[in-house]
């Protein structure tokens, strides 16, 4: 890029002496051109210019626009006159063209931030699903839990043998199911939960005492002892059968819809469960009338 030209006042004086002489030889040469071609002239049409013309004719403009500029200039200040080359079409297309580039970026950025925005959406809404999710789930524990009726008052407990371990004392409870006994059996699980409620077999004692309620036809204690076994849905062998056996006690007591909800937990808590007692949960199904 050709750089600024300084041009003093007296070199500017000298330029312009030079110019005018040689202007006005110019100019009388062509009056007399012009004389001498005016018959001519006259009697010949004047194609128009053409584009490559017109542009010369515009850059002339420029030029004498330009050699104007310095005139003033160096008239009015005095001072030594400065010349800016003027800007080419080259940097103007290069400047275009970088505005182009500039342009194309902000599109893609937009177009990025457009899908992260969109993204954010999708999570907060799973989000948002999954904490109603949870909601609907408790409040349905919770609607079971209410619905039954209130606990059954214990019976006399099994007398406690002294010294016995929470494991044997669970252990006695079972041989007096396992054996048929299912009063007695009743009153050693209640008084198990009653002594050992923090004991990691408290719950699976709450399945085995809901187990003696049904054999005895109490279905509404049962019930209550069936989820207070699955309370936090524990991975367990029993867990499912608890889940299908709480169905059941909920269908004697002609509440389909709840059982029905429960058998749909079912499902999605114990995917995996034995199929024997996915076979009783369909028959369970079956018999509460639930949707497919």
């Amino acid at each position: 890029m050709v750089g600024p030209t300084t041009i003093r006042p007296l070199s500017l004086k000298i330029i312009m002496t030079m110019s005018l002489r040689r202007l006005a030889l110019a100019t009388s040469a062509v009056v007399l051109i012009a004389a001498s071609a005016a018959p001519a002239l006259s009697q010949t049409p004047i194609d128009p210019l053409d584009a490559r013309d017109a542009r010369r004719l515009d850059r002339m403009e420029q030029v004498l626009r330009e050699l104007r500029a310095i005139v003033f200039q160096g008239r009015d200040s005095g001072k030594p006159v400065v010349i800016q080359p003027a800007e080419t079409d080259y940097q103007l297309q290069e400047t275009g063209r970088r505005l182009e580039d500039l342009e194309m970026s902000f599109t893609r950025v937009n177009g990025t931030l457009e899908k992260t925005a969109l993204d954010l959406n999708a999570v907060r809404r799973e989000n948002e699903g999954l904490k109603a999710q949870v909601r609907a789930l408790t409040e349905r524990v919770t609607t079971l839990e209410q619905r039954q009726v209130a606990p059954v008052a214990p019976e006399t407990p099994v007398a406690e043998v002294p010294g016995q371990t929470p494991a044997q004392a669970f252990t006695q409870a079972r041989q007096l199911m396992l054996g048929g006994d299912y009063g007695a059996a009743e009153n050693a699980f209640r008084n198990f939960v009653a002594q050992y409620d923090s004991s990691p077999k408290a719950p699976e004692a709450r399945y085995w005492l809901g187990k003696t309620l049904t054999a005895r036809q109490a279905h509404g204690d049962a019930a209550l002892a069936y989820i207070g076994s699955i309370r936090g849905w524990p991975q367990t062998a029993w867990a499912p059968d608890a889940v299908v056996e709480l169905a059941r006690s909920l269908i004697a007591q002609k509440k389909p819809n709840d059982a029905c909800q429960t058998l749909d937990e079912f499902q999605r808590r114990y995917p995996k469960a034995a199929p024997a007692v996915v076979s009783r949960a369909n028959t369970a199904r079956t018999q509460a009338k639930c949707a497919a």
